[in-house]
């Protein structure tokens, strides 16, 4: 089972990495409803929305770190 505090640290580090490329998702976070089910055994992390323009330097920063 993962904690609060390994999802917590999860998305600080997402948010770290996406930073590290300019990028920032002001909804990351953890997916609140998982926490509440029955077996929270795998907590989500809500990527959120984002506008194009963060979309298009996302998809740019994940086609650099595939090449």
């Amino acid at each position: 089972m993962h904690s609060p505090a390994e999802a917590d640290a999860c998305v600080e580090e997402l948010r770290a990495a996406l930073a590290a490329h300019g990028i920032t998702l002001p909804s990351l976070g953890i997916d609140l409803p998982a926490f509440a089910s029955r077996c929270p055994t795998r907590p989500l992390i809500e990527l959120g929305n984002c506008n194009l323009r963060t979309a298009a330097a996302l998809t740019a920063a994940l086609r650099k770190g595939a090449a």
